[in-house]
């Protein structure tokens, strides 16, 4: 029986969803493929039980990529500063991956393996991206070396194109995460009636707003103007995962602020930089506008257009320009707090003045259809693993 090996190999459950989704359609409707999970730990485990239903995770073939105590003790230090522990992993389990057909995942470290292993012993890769943002690591030369790219509109696929990656190695399935959720929801995280606001900040130290205006913009709601409005401060899982973060792309490091306190103790502060709620669009829904720098998030927020504003304190978006980065056209950019302060009473009339261009953002971003995503995808993967047998 052939192979489609899922990959979760991510010490954060943020790109689960984008790819359990397809696991479970996968052993679903393509039985005489064998579907197996290879995942980090248990919390990842039962992050991908929330998704799928009982019945497709009773077929599904699920193997924990564990490390030896003494190894696993040691990638842990060195984790702080680099993917120690996933590295590892794809070298401790290389023999899981060689006897599979192919490696869907949503990260490009797995490529390690493809290159150790070499064409002959090689399975196919398979890439499920994380997220349909803009941002310059989108396009890293590496991805030319995935045997299939599932995408989840012609906008990236156009953006991988352009970049290198051969149009035959792209296909458009849509976007799996959307399944579970209810798009028209909108859960209430205040017992007010002020609008709220989402802030979302990257963890990329060159494109993040948080390390040069973060702090102060907590400080900013916080304060006596501020409780005019609530705001709901979830940043990319990642951003508090580590204290100090280095960009290998920009060749920049910072050391990451704090939390301030009067942030924490404000009544219409809402923080969140570890739950489950990062990862589940509830904020994304639940905000009336949106404040953000390079996270792909925008693109879950703007399923349902509404306002947004880009805080550039130290110009780096600026600097990429809109055709490196469409989503600068959804919304009014902003170099301080200040500037913002004077932008966010208008709330409602920008959101009404960038709806026109959200909508075509979106419409380029996400190929919905009648089909479910998953469906598309799993029917992807295994057309290119009957072909490869073939």
């Amino acid at each position: 029986m052939q192979r489609a090996l899922f990959l979760f190999n991510h010490d954060a459950a943020h790109q689960v969803a984008h790819l359990a989704p397809v696991a479970a359609a996968m052993a679903r409707e393509h039985e005489d493929i064998e579907t197996v999970v290879a995942f980090a730990g248990d919390a990842i485990r039962q992050r991908i039980l929330v998704l799928i239903d009982p019945a497709d995770a009773a077929k599904l073939t699920w193997t924990e990529l564990d490390l030896p105590p003494v190894l696993g003790g040691a990638a842990r230090v060195f984790d702080r500063i680099l993917p120690a522990s996933r590295l590892a992993r794809l070298r401790v389990h290389e023999k899981l991956f060689e006897e599979s057909d192919a490696v869907i995942s949503t990260e490009r470290t797995c490529l390690r393996v493809k290159e150790r292993l070499g064409p002959s012993r090689a399975p196919l890769f398979v890439r499920v991206p994380h997220g349909t943002g803009d941002r310059s690591v989108t396009f890293h030369p590496d991805h030319r070396k995935f045997d299939l790219s599932l995408v989840a509109g012609p906008k990236m696929a156009a953006q991988l194109a352009a970049n290198g990656v051969e149009p035959a190695r792209i296909e458009v399935t849509g976007y799996s995460k959307f399944e579970r959720i209810d798009l028209t929801a909108r859960p209430r995280f205040f017992d007010n009636d002020r609008p709220t606001f989402v802030y979302n900040p990257h963890f990329d130290p060159y494109l993040s707003s948080w390390y040069e205006a973060g702090p102060q913009l907590l400080e900013w709601f916080a304060s006596e103007e501020g409780q005019a409005y609530n705001l709901i401060f979830a940043p990319h899982v990642m951003l508090f995962r580590k204290t100090m973060h280095v960009s290998p792309e920009y060749k920049l490091a910072k050391r990451r602020p704090d939390v301030p306190e009067s942030a924490l103790a404000a009544p219409n502060v809402l923080v969140d930089v570890d739950g489950p709620r990062l990862f589940d669009m509830s904020y994304m829904l639940g905000a009336d506008a949106y404040i953000g720098d390079a996270s792909s998030q925008l693109y879950e927020f703007l399923v349902r257009p509404r306002a947004v504003f880009l805080l550039d304190p130290n110009g780096a978006l600026a600097d990429q320009g809109r055709e490196t980065l469409p989503f600068l056209g959804t919304g009014p950019s902003v170099g301080s707090i200040e500037e913002l302060a004077k932008e966010l009473p208008d709330w409602a009339q920008t959101a009404a003045r960038f709806k026109p261009a959200q909508e075509d953002l979106i419409s380029q971003t996400f190929a919905l259809s009648d089909t479910p995503a998953s469906t598309r995808a799993a029917q992807a993967i295994a057309t290119a693993i009957r072909s490869k047998g073939a």
